[in-house]
């Protein structure tokens, strides 16, 4: 009887965790706490290029890792976020056309937190990350 209790109280534990809120994670930079998350509303995760180019790349995968790679086309796998409050929203400045978010990044050799520009372009569909990679993506939030 004790093992049917402890079977049903996990299956609760993981159909709560699949249908919870956005997942947030705490770093520290400088000494100072902030929060992240891999979910923003849009699709971050992908593969992103300088344009034209099929390398050097960053990957970043939905579950907050992934790898980049320096210009002399070295590979670090790196952990992955964007700033957000402590609730799990994304803290973003808004422009024409345009969202900028803070990106945060861990390379897994290292306790340093890097962070970035991530900007989404609405008019060109495009996403770009350190202001040089870009990804295209589809909105299907449009009506």
């Amino acid at each position: 009887m004790k093992s049917v209790h402890v079977f049903l109280a996990a299956l609760f534990f993981i159909a709560v965790k699949s249908y919870s809120q956005v997942e947030v994670n705490q770093i520290t930079h400088n000494s100072k706490e902030r929060y992240i998350t891999t979910t923003i509303g849009y699709p971050v995760q992908g593969t992103y290029a300088p344009i034209g180019m099929k390398e050097p790349i960053t990957v970043l995968n939905p579950d907050g890792t992934g790898s980049i790679q320096a210009e002399d086309l070295s590979k670090k796998k790196i952990n992955w976020g964007i700033e957000c409050s402590e609730e799990g929203v994304a803290i973003f400045k808004e422009g024409f056309n345009s969202k900028s978010y803070t990106f945060w990044y861990r390379p897994n050799d290292s306790n340093e937190w890097y962070y970035s520009q991530f900007s989404i372009h609405f008019t060109k569909k495009k996403m770009f990350l350190m202001g040089e990679r870009v990804k295209a993506y589809e909105d299907y939030n449009v009506q």
